[in-house]
């Protein structure tokens, strides 16, 4: 059975009604037993797959991006790996490709549906994947693995996997584009709906036998070179970032409240926020000589237009990119991912609570 040729895979994630996927600085220990890695979010985490969406080529589908790992474009919104690159090496996993890449995959590893600019809410990018859709290939993929393995064992291996989340920053920006003013009510009322979208796709993975999900939170918002572009003297834009810290706390109790309903449900929150600001208020204590402007783009803090065919776009491009946080307007180094990459795996509890990834990879649910 587990040995099913790709083209009936292919088969079944049609019949599901989705679209064919063409289908360290540190060491850490390696897990004691094979954990899968499922990765949904946005373009934090997305390894490409929007290369394969029916759009306008995203600028992370030409050089500089990649350049100082891959040495090409791969599609991810960074000079080189991202988050969850590191942390399937972490897991003794190979990288994890883009679900809509073209190919057979191995799905007992796991399965990468990121999507750069993609939201909770699909409104907030109607031209990328958002988690609703995301979801909806991730159910194709559990019927394909029920007929590569059998019901029985892959109902073991959903409930060992780990759901890795990067998901809500875009909601909150979109949100502060449109609603600049808004009311302390009215953002409470936004981030409840956030929230509440967000409990209902971690019942469905519930659900399906998924069990143990780590999230990354939402970032300082108003510090990235793109908000900072916009505001007097490039000081950051609190409105974004205070936007996120309502998220945060939200998140935080909702997954606390998942963990006493559900049975067996356990759950791990990176504190991405935290860990940007560190870097943005000190960069030398972690050996980043620029924090506010990003390695590669144009105009102030080059905050924007990264990316593009040699000699037809303009930007500029910073000699070493591990000297800067920010590699875009939007996205941090492959120096910058690592770090971050260190704690949400290995970090105590004021990176990672209440237990890190390590930790959560090797809980045992029964």
């Amino acid at each position: 059975m587990a040995s099913l040729s790709f083209h009936f895979c292919v088969l079944m994630v049609m019949f599901a009604g989705l679209i064919s996927p063409p289908i360290c600085h540190a060491r850490f220990q390696e897990p004691k037993k094979h954990v899968p890695l499922f990765i949904l979010g946005d373009s934090l985490f997305d390894p490409g797959n929007n290369l394969y969406l029916n759009t306008t080529p995203e600028s992370s589908a030409f050089w500089p991006y990649g350049e100082t790992f891959f040495k090409r474009a791969t599609g991810r919104f960074s000079d080189g790996r991202l988050v969850p690159d590191f942390i399937a090496e972490y897991m003794n996993l190979p990288m994890i490709p883009p679900y809509l890449q073209p190919g057979p995959q191995r799905f007992i590893d796991g399965s990468n549906f990121a999507s750069a600019g993609a939201g909770v809410l699909p409104e907030t990018n109607f031209e990328v994947i958002s988690l609703p859709q995301q979801l909806m290939y991730f159910k194709g993929m559990v019927k394909v693995l029920k007929h590569q393995l059998d019901d029985a064992e892959a109902k073991k291996l959903l409930k060992r996997a780990v759901y890795l989340f990067s998901i809500g920053g875009n909601d909150y920006l979109h949100f502060y584009d449109e609603n600049t003013n808004a009311s302390q009510s009215e953002k409470r009322e936004y981030v409840g709906i956030i929230i509440g979208n967000l409990t209902i796709a971690l019942k469905e993975i519930y659900g399906l036998g998924g069990r143990k999900i780590a999230f990354q939170n939402a970032g300082l918002l108003g510090c990235l070179p793109s908000s900072r572009s916009g505001t007097k003297n490039g000081a950051c834009a609190e409105k974004p970032s205070a936007l996120a810290r309502l998220h945060n706390m939200a998140l935080a109790k909702a997954l606390k409240e998942l963990e006493s309903s559900l049975p067996g449900f356990k759950y791990a929150i990176f504190d991405y926020y935290k860990a940007i600001s560190q870097r943005t208020d000190n960069p030398s204590k972690y050996g980043f000589k620029e924090a506010k402007t990003a390695c590669c783009g144009s105009g102030p803090y080059r905050a924007s237009n990264c990316g593009g065919e040699r000699g037809r776009k303009k930007f500029e491009l910073c000699r070493i990119p591990g000297d800067y946080l920010w590699f875009d307007g939007g996205h941090g180094t492959e120096r910058a991912n690592r770090q971050l990459s260190e704690l949400l795996w290995g970090g105590g509890p004021s990176s990672t609570a209440p237990r890190n990834l390590k930790q959560l990879v090797e809980l045992e649910i029964m």
